[in-house]
C-alpha cells in the first residue's frame, strides 16, 4: 500500500515539475496498476480463505447441533427403556401374588424339560443301536443276513440314517415318508422299531395326536421286545391327554409305571399322574 501511495506522489511531482516524460507516465501507471492487480488478488485470497474458514465453522455448528440432536434421542431412548423396564419390573410383582398361575408356569416348563429329556434318551438309544450294528452284535435275524452283503447294509443305514436326519431338522412330513419307506423295505432290521416310533414322533410334533397314537400302537404291536416301548406307550398318555381323553392317559400313564419302574418314563408319568384331576 505504501509503495503505491509513493507511486502516485511522484506522478504528481514529476507533473507538477514538467520533468516527466510521456514514456515516463506509461511506466509509472504501468508500476501502479500492478501494484493495484497484486494488492486486488491478495485481498480476494484473503476473503477466500475467510469464506472456507466460514464455512467450516458453519459445518462445524451444524455438526455440533446434529450431535446435540443425537444425545437428546438417546437419552429419550433410555428414558423409554427406563420406563419400560419400571413397568416390566411392576408386572413382575403382581405375578409373584398370583401363586396358582404361576405354579402352572413351572409344571408347563417342569413338563418341557422331562420332554426333553424323554428326547435325548430315544437318541442316546438311537447311538447304542448304531454301535452294536457296528460292531457286529444284531438283534434280529434280517440283522445278520444283512451283515452278509455289505453294500445292502451300507444302503440300509444310510436310508435310516437320513431320514432321522431330516427329523432332527424339524421336516416332519419328509422324515416321515423317509421312515415310512424305509419300513417298507426292512420291515424286520434293528433299526425298524426306532423308524416306526419316530413316525409317531412326527405326528406328536405336527401336534396330530390322533395319528400318533396309532404310530405308537404299532411300535408296542409290531415290535414288543424292542427298547421304544415304554417310550411308545409313555407319548401314548400324553397324547390323549393333549386330547383331554383323561381316562385313557390315565390307563396307559399307569402301565407305563407298572411294566417298567425305577426309568425316567414311570417317573414323567407319575408326574402326569399327580397333575390329571
Amino acid at each position: 500500500m505504501r509503495k503505491i501511495l509513493y507511486l502516485i506522489l511522484l506522478i504528481s511531482l514529476l507533473s507538477l515539475t514538467g520533468c516527466a516524460t510521456t514514456d515516463d507516465l506509461k511506466a509509472m501507471r504501468s508500476e501502479l496498476n500492478r501494484g493495484m492487480e497484486d494488492k486486488l488478488a491478495s485481498i480476494d485470497a484473503t476473503l477466500s480463505a475467510m469464506k472456507k474458514e466460514l464455512g467450516k465453522n458453519s459445518e462445524a455448528v451444524a455438526q455440533t447441533r446434529k450431535g446435540s440432536a443425537n444425545i437428546g434421542a438417546d437419552i429419550t431412548e433410555l428414558r423409554d427403556n427406563l420406563q419400560q423396564l419400571r413397568g416390566q419390573v411392576e408386572a413382575l410383582k403382581k405375578d409373584m401374588t398370583r401363586s396358582t398361575k404361576k405354579e402352572e408356569e413351572y409344571k408347563e416348563k417342569f413338563e418341557n424339560i422331562l420332554l426333553k429329556i424323554n428326547f435325548i434318551e430315544n437318541f442316546l438309544e438311537i447311538g447304542k443301536k448304531d454301535s452294536l450294528s457296528e460292531s457286529g452284535d444284531k438283534g434280529k435275524s434280517a440283522g445278520s443276513a444283512n451283515a452278509k452283503d455289505p453294500a445292502k447294509k451300507q444302503d440300509k443305514e444310510n436310508m435310516y440314517s437320513t431320514s432321522y436326519q431330516l427329523f432332527k431338522e424339524g421336516n416332519y412330513d419328509k422324515a416321515r415318508t423317509e421312515f415310512q419307506s424305509f419300513l417298507a423295505l426292512y420291515p424286520d432290521s434293528e433299526y425298524s422299531d426306532n423308524a416306526q416310533f419316530w413316525i409317531g414322533e412326527c405326528y406328536f410334533f405336527e401336534k396330530n395326536y390322533e395319528k400318533a397314537i396309532l404310530e405308537y400302537e404299532k411300535v408296542t404291536k409290531n415290535f414288543p421286545g424292542g427298547n421304544k416301548v415304554p417310550y411308545a406307550l409313555l407319548k401314548q398318555g400324553l397324547s390323549f391327554l393333549k386330547l383331554n381323553d383323561k381316562t385313557s392317559a390315565k390307563l396307559l400313564l399307569q402301565q407305563v409305571i407298572k411294566a417298567y419302574p425305577n426309568t425316567n418314563q414311570a417317573r414323567m408319568a407319575r408326574t402326569k399322574l399327580q397333575e390329571i384331576k
